[in-house]
């Protein structure tokens, strides 16, 4: 009798620590599916950008075992919000943006760019038959900039126009105007509604090319020095999906090409390349001289 007592007790006890075990391997498992959220500076055309950027979510599943979604924001800021809140893990930004967001999360890196972004510029244009020159030449007109923290569409186009004594609060006509994204803004100097303005050059060449803009009404005067610009920032991603998650995205980022050609296009590249958060000290500075960061 006292044999089949000691027997059911630990039998009882067995029950106990398979259930417990059972428990903790339930919670391992909720945690490690928690969802890999990828955002992007909504810089032009929603519905391209969003299926593009489905399409990528996609592709880094299938090459790293996450599960992806991309999360759309409405502007620029709100992407900045959510990667500091933790909301958002992967983010393509511009340069701007990208400062703002490293500096908010201690561990964030910028980890892929495109070539061009090495090297990259912003164009002025203006309605052709005001047959501008120079920067110089902006004085007295209507001027529109792109997203107030867009890098290629206001940070550099602003930083140029007072390097040649335009000041954008006190020389034009009226205040600047600031249209959000970079499509908007080559459509409103083509359709009259502003006399010139500053953009993105990949937009421009890609809209060029596309025969999105009519160049019998609008053309580009001006073209900045280069900066970098756009990039992958991560956030700090490897407590809350594993050692190791960073490395297999920015590897599957770095593996893009030929396969992956029409994810690729939105981006008005072929490839990818490795980039580091130095890159962009230069942004941070001029970025400071002009009080959009602190």
């Amino acid at each position: 009798m006292k044999k089949l007592v000691i027997l059911t007790f630990s039998l009882m006890i067995m029950f106990v620590l398979s259930a417990c075990s059972g428990n903790d391997k339930e919670e391992t498992k909720n945690s490690s599916n928690e969802v890999f959220k990828i955002g992007a500076i909504p810089d032009q055309n929603a519905a391209d950008l969003n299926r593009s950027m489905d399409d990528i979510a996609a592709y880094l599943a299938e090459e790293t075992g996450l599960e992806v979604e991309y999360v759309p924001s409405v502007d620029y800021a709100a992407l900045v919000t959510a990667f500091e809140r933790g909301e958002i893990h992967l983010a393509w930004f511009g340069g701007l943006t990208g400062v703002q967001a490293m500096s908010l999360v201690e561990g964030a890196e910028a980890i892929a760019q495109r070539p061009r972004d090495e090297d990259f510029h912003s164009v002025f244009i203006a309605q052709k038959d005001l047959q501008l020159d120079s920067i110089e030449d902006i004085k007295g007109l209507s001027f529109t900039f792109g997203s107030e923290s867009s890098t290629s569409g206001h940070l550099m186009p602003r930083y140029y126009m007072l390097e040649n004594g335009v000041d954008p609060e006190k020389d034009l006509a009226g205040e600047p105007n600031y249209s959000g994204s970079h499509d908007k803004t080559y459509k409103l100097v083509e359709s009259g509604t502003f006399q010139a303005g500053a953009l993105n050059e990949a937009v421009w060449e890609g809209a060029v090319k596309e025969g999105a803009v009519d160049l019998s009404k609008v053309d580009v005067f001006y073209t900045t020095p280069a900066y970098y610009d756009y990039n992958w920032t991560i956030n700090t991603v490897d407590e809350g999906f594993g050692e190791g998650t960073k490395e297999n995205v920015k590897e599957a980022l770095l593996s893009m090409g030929e396969a992956e050609k029409e994810m690729l296009d939105i981006f008005e590249t072929d490839k990818f390349i490795e980039t580091n958060n130095d890159n962009y000290d230069a942004i941070e500075k001029v970025a400071k001289e002009l009080g959009i960061i602190k």
